[in-house]
């Protein structure tokens, strides 16, 4: 692939982005690709070394607040007539409701999963404590009540070990969640783009 064809892949994979942030980053990559070429690289391999137009975008995209992404979705194209500016102030109450609803829903569903996580870790500190309590309480049993002190450190120790699980779940939980979140976030903002091609 040559350089004039990546970047026009790039450009189209970033149509709908603010004009000022595509430019900068098309620049950005075609001067990173020259820099290559003037080390010795062909221009295939120049590209090549890139890695994917797709891949690129989409850490583009990420790194663009979606506020920016809606402000450029309902900017105005061109001056509101009259009729059009009193639709919109007639319908306020309709849209704008939708419009907070849709907000609350997604909101709680992001606040839904985080919570899941949050109970998870609620467990593994209970499992810390159980295993801390329960070694600290058995010791001071062993000199009233030997059997029953044995008996509670090794549920301190149990939940010692179940606690070490349930870190390792945790972790793989919260780093789940974050990717799930990450990429439906990158959904939305996927959502404003405009569909179509520019000209390079």
């Amino acid at each position: 692939m040559c350089k004039r064809e990546f970047i026009n892949i790039l450009r189209e994979r970033l149509c709908g982005l603010p004009e000022k942030d595509v430019e900068e980053r098309i620049g950005f990559y075609a001067e990173m690709i020259d820099d290559r070429m003037e080390e010795g690289l062909s221009e295939e391999q120049a590209v090549a070394a890139m890695g994917s137009a797709q891949d690129i975008a989409s850490v583009i995209l990420s790194e663009i607040p979606l506020t920016r992404l809606v402000k450029e979705k309902i900017k105005p194209k061109r001056r509101l007539r009259t009729w059009e500016i009193v639709l919109l102030a007639l319908g306020c109450p309709i849209w704008l409701s939708l419009l907070l609803a849709a907000f609350a829903v997604g909101l709680s569903l992001y606040a839904s999963v985080w919570a899941v996580a949050i109970a998870c870790w609620s467990v593994f500190v209970s499992f810390v404590g159980g295993a801390f309590g329960g070694t600290v309480a058995g010791a001071v049993w062993l000199f009233a009540n030997a059997p029953f002190g044995l008996l509670v450190i090794a549920a301190g120790l149990v939940s010692a070990g179940l606690s070490v699980y349930a870190f390792y779940g945790c972790r793989a939980l919260t780093g789940g969640i974050g990717r799930l979140t990450r990429e439906l976030l990158l959904g939305v903002k996927r959502c404003f783009l405009r569909k179509g091609e520019r000209n390079a």
